[in-house]
């Protein structure tokens, strides 16, 4: 499950012109190199036809039922694995719900001899590009626009190192399919990305 992902400050804008999204209105900024849950990212969607970026908390809240009799407990999901459950499919159907979550490489813990992972961390990109995209989703919340990526099983490259799930990666050719087109079109692209275009560090 990736919880870390990094940014490259200086390739975000060109990326940003190349797929003909406006900029919001603050420059990216340096301390969002390293981005972590519940802290802000940047993503692109449609808005009235056209691509804006803009900045977004990654992790959307799920308020779930307690232990205990009449309470709750929120979680903020940053992964999404079950397009299938009414809470994603409903914003999955919804093309103004989807988001490209820009990245430059994104991390995974190493495992430890225990099987669990550890504070130590594998690096993958995409090999041939300074900025790449993760398929996201997003929704308005209680406190501001949240977003969470979509997960599928793991491609032969990052397997071995993480065998759970990897980030669903966009080919460029592709980010109008995600962003605008049908619920069964952009479903079909949860895949795992060729490894052979991919290096890990």
């Amino acid at each position: 499950m990736c919880n870390h992902y990094q940014n490259h400050p200086e390739a975000i804008p060109t990326w940003r012109e190349y797929i003909g999204a406006l900029p919001y209105d603050a420059p990216f900024s340096e301390t969002r190199i390293d981005v972590w849950p519940r802290r802000m990212g940047e993503v692109v969607r449609t808005v009235d036809g056209v691509r804006v970026a803009g900045e977004m908390a990654w992790g959307v809240p799920l308020t779930l039922p307690g232990k205990r009799p009449g309470t709750t407990v929120t979680k903020y999901v940053t992964n999404v694995r079950n397009l299938a459950s009414p809470f994603w499919a409903n914003m999955l159907k919804r093309p103004a719900q989807r988001c490209l979550v820009p990245f430059s490489r994104f991390a995974e813990p190493k495992l430890g001899p225990d099987g669990k992972g550890t504070k130590d961390e594998h690096w993958f990109r995409v090999a041939d590009r300074e900025v790449a995209a993760f398929a996201g989703l997003w929704r308005p919340t209680a406190v501001g626009d949240a977003y969470a990526f979509l997960t599928c099983a793991p491609n032969p490259l990052v397997a071995p190192l993480h065998p759970k799930a990897m980030p669903v990666i966009l080919a460029e050719a592709d980010y109008a399919t995600w962003l605008d087109g049908d619920a069964e079109a952009a479903a079909a692209l949860a895949v795992p990305f060729p490894s052979q275009l991919m290096a890990v560090e």
